[in-house]
């Protein structure tokens, strides 16, 4: 496990730095809540003075807040500094194939406001009027003297939307709009607020690296099971894209199925694959699109399911460290709690089984949030522009 204070970089006494040293301090404190002003000069190897002005500075532009003093039992008491929840906002949009939501977040991570609209299948229409009818009613919803702290909107969103038509349902010509649609362009004027995009299991890892990671990995994959699988790529503390944001996309990973057939790993591993499971045993697959935590009711579809899924996700983790030796896989997705417990426990029954020799041994861990990583994805996008340092920024702005 690695240290995440441990990997952050140093400060530049050069001219020229402030922001620089700024910003590599309100990532400090964000991953090292309470930390006195001696440790922050330590761990960023800058001056106590510089420190000091810092510090002054974050305070007046109401980003960090003072804690109570804390009287050791020799010395001058140690003052805490953590981040103000009330320091900056942003709205996050995440578009879905069935539901899309705009959710109003707070400087660490909260999510102050959220509305959503449901649909058969997304239009660039609906989205622009959902965008330009429910921004202002979110942005209200602050005390006016924080309004002007909101830094603008991030967009989570699968990339091509059009290509997935057949899979929605969707008619042609309606997918076909989404086709030289330039979505960040559009939401910026639909909430006249500076927008950033990232593809949405990016983003919700971005969000995990960010507000979860609570056991402070920093190199993993990230796995997210949504309507299709998707992922993400942390190394070294900061999401790696790739050069077309693309990194980390899983889905269209091949696996050699059963019948000697390559196949995707989307195919059995993805929310898609069970409700066609479902509806093949003629139930009714609207419970796990719903915001329901309970799904026990699917019963053997549910298990059948899991076992499918563990099974090629096992191989996938097994190719993928094999490339580059993450110590940790961390598993999230739109699904209840209780349900990727049960994935994590399958996946890892299932890595027992194959052969790893030569392979460095790799930790199952549970994303820490749920149905909210991708929209609070969307919503970090902003603020990572804003307030962090380049290594640690995941957007396309």
């Amino acid at each position: 496990m690695d240290d995440i204070g441990q990997n952050l970089s140093r400060g530049t006494n050069q001219s020229g730095g402030r922001i620089y040293n700024e910003r590599l301090v309100l990532s400090i404190v964000r991953h090292r809540d309470g930390l006195p002003k001696a440790e922050i000069a330590k761990l960023t190897g800058l001056s106590a003075q510089t420190i000091s002005v810092i510090m002054q500075q974050l305070e007046a532009d109401h980003l960090i807040v003072k804690g109570e003093p804390q009287r050791g039992k020799v010395g001058q008491p140690r003052v805490p500094f953590s981040l103000n929840p009330d320091g900056s906002f942003s709205i996050g949009l995440k578009i879905g194939r069935h539901r899309s939501e705009l959710a109003l977040m707070d400087f660490v991570g909260q999510i102050r406001e959220t509305r959503q609209i449901s649909y058969p299948y997304p239009t660039t229409t609906e989205l622009l009027s959902f965008v330009e009818k429910t921004t202002p009613t979110l942005i209200e919803t602050l005390e006016p003297q924080n309004r002007d702290r909101l830094v603008g909107i991030g967009i989570a969103t699968p990339f091509e939307l059009w290509s997935w038509g057949d899979e929605l349902g969707a008619p042609r010509d309606i997918m076909k709009a989404w086709l030289g649609f330039d979505i960040k362009h559009e939401v910026s004027h639909a909430s006249r607020l500076p927008a950033f995009i990232q593809n949405d299991a990016t983003a919700a890892c971005a969000a995990e690296l960010t507000f979860g990671n609570f056991q402070q990995y920093d190199n993993y994959l990230y796995i997210y099971i949504g309507y299709f699988i998707g992922g993400g790529i942390v190394l070294n503390g900061s999401v790696f894209e790739g050069p077309t944001g693309n990194a980390g996309v899983l889905g269209p990973m091949p696996l050699r199925s059963q019948s000697s057939q390559s196949q995707q790993l989307l195919h059995n591993t993805s929310k898609i694959s069970l409700q066609r499971m479902i509806i093949n045993r003629g139930g009714n697959a609207e419970i796990i699109w719903s915001n329901q935590s309970d799904w026990s009711e699917l019963g053997n579809v549910l298990d059948e399911w899991i076992e499918a899924l563990s099974e090629d996700l096992a191989y996938a983790i097994v190719s993928a460290i094999s490339i580059i030796d993450f110590p940790a896989i961390v598993l999230d997705g739109d699904i209840p709690d209780s349900v990727r417990r049960l994935i994590c426990h399958a996946v890892q029954q299932k890595l027992e089984q194959i052969d790893q020799q030569g392979l460095s041994p790799v930790t199952i861990c549970e994303g820490s949030l749920g149905r909210d990583a991708r929209v609070l994805g969307g919503a970090s996008l902003p603020l990572l522009a804003n307030f962090t340092r380049n290594r640690d920024v995941a957007f396309g702005g």
